[in-house]
């Protein structure tokens, strides 16, 4: 029997995409018939319901600095390339890195911001014995920037794609959103910044009889402020809705109440909210940048130009497209299927058990 220690500590944060993503790697790990016995390093009240009280392993702030406990296992699995903590060698420990994206390489940042950064994600590559991508984007974008990352203990890199648990089939309860109920309206969910280019949907909306709303846990300046004050010059404060802090049930309810998704970002590791929108079925409309026509294949429209008129073509004739294909809404959920958070837990034990 192996002993292997997963990675939860971003859980702090549950209302991130990395929390999101190992919660339902640690949920579907424990469905899996393995003779593994498996063991979650996080903060205590953020593990309950979602692992064994026996087989926690308490998060301490002062672990990124110093911990005894590493070499007590055969296998520590890190859980993102900007981790604090599991930076040290253990002579009979295997370590695991999940890479979900090598964004900062490409965004508008300051050269210290990104030299800063790019440490961070050394200091987790230096002991890694073995990579995964969660994207064969993101294993190709780390294999054209290998001679400036530390690759010197990495035995191999493989992807695995990222998983999510699938909503029942019922009807979700919009809550404080309900007088969303009746509106016709464009979804997006993620960050407000500016490679998500929700910018882009707003000046969209005018060549377009419908509405927009707008999903974010995290706003960044000056882009969320440009955004809004893009709304306000093009006259739009009654057709787009700013929403934050929203739960589960009403995420969901807005997915299944929405006309379609538009996800138009220019820089993605992977992309769990247009996948979330195909479970249901819903057309999704993404740029053709980084993984995402990974995520939507064949059954995923694509804006390829920014400009506002022609994303509205690009729009109307998806839905279009849509609503005359009787039988796509199914087949979109059937493609979404391959990304059941179950599929990725089989997956990483499957490479827990070759190793």
């Amino acid at each position: 029997m192996k002993k292997i220690l997963i990675d939860l500590e971003r859980l702090r944060y549950p209302n991130s995409g990395l929390a999101n993503v190992f919660r339902n790697l640690s949920k579907g790990l424990q469905t899996v018939k393995t003779t593994n016995q498996f063991f979650f390093f996080g903060e205590e009240n953020s593990l309950q319901n979602i692992a064994p009280q026996n087989a926690v392993v308490k998060w301490k702030r002062w672990f990124r600095y110093w911990y005894n406990f590493g070499k007590n296992y055969d296998i520590i699995h890190s859980s993102n390339q900007l981790s604090s903590y599991f930076h040290k060698k253990h002579k009979s420990t295997t370590k695991i890195l999940t890479l979900h994206d090598l964004n900062f390489l490409h965004e508008n940042l300051s050269e210290s911001k990104r030299n800063r950064m790019l440490k961070r994600v050394n200091n987790n590559l230096k002991n890694t014995d073995y990579l995964v991508c969660i994207s064969n984007f993101v294993k190709e974008d780390v294999l054209k920037n290998k001679e400036i990352l530390r690759f010197e203990n990495v035995k191999e890199i493989v992807v695995i794609h990222n998983g999510i648990e699938f909503p029942a089939n019922r009807a979700y309860d919009l809550g404080q959103f309900s007088h969303l109920k009746n509106t016709n309206y464009i979804l997006n969910i993620g960050v407000l910044f500016d490679k998500k280019k929700q910018k882009k949907l707003v000046e969209m909306l005018p060549y377009l009889n419908t509405d927009l709303v707008l999903v974010s846990s995290i706003e960044k300046e000056p882009y969320a402020n440009e955004v809004r004050n893009r709304i306000a010059e093009l006259g739009l404060k009654d057709r787009v809705h700013l929403l934050k802090n929203i739960s589960e049930e009403e995420k969901y309810a807005l997915i299944q109440n929405a006309e379609a998704m538009c996800h138009p970002s220019i820089a993605e590791g992977f992309g769990i909210p247009p996948i979330e929108a195909m479970a249901f079925g819903k057309p999704v409309f993404l740029s053709t940048f980084t993984s995402l026509p990974e995520i939507g294949g064949n059954f995923a429209f694509y804006f390829n130009d920014f400009q506002p008129e022609k994303m509205a073509n690009t729009y109307l004739e998806g839905m279009k497209k849509y609503k005359e294909d009787k039988s796509l809404a199914e087949n979109i959920k059937k493609w979404a299927l391959q990304f059941d958070y179950r599929r990725m837990a089989k997956n990483y034990n499957k490479l827990y058990e070759r190793i």
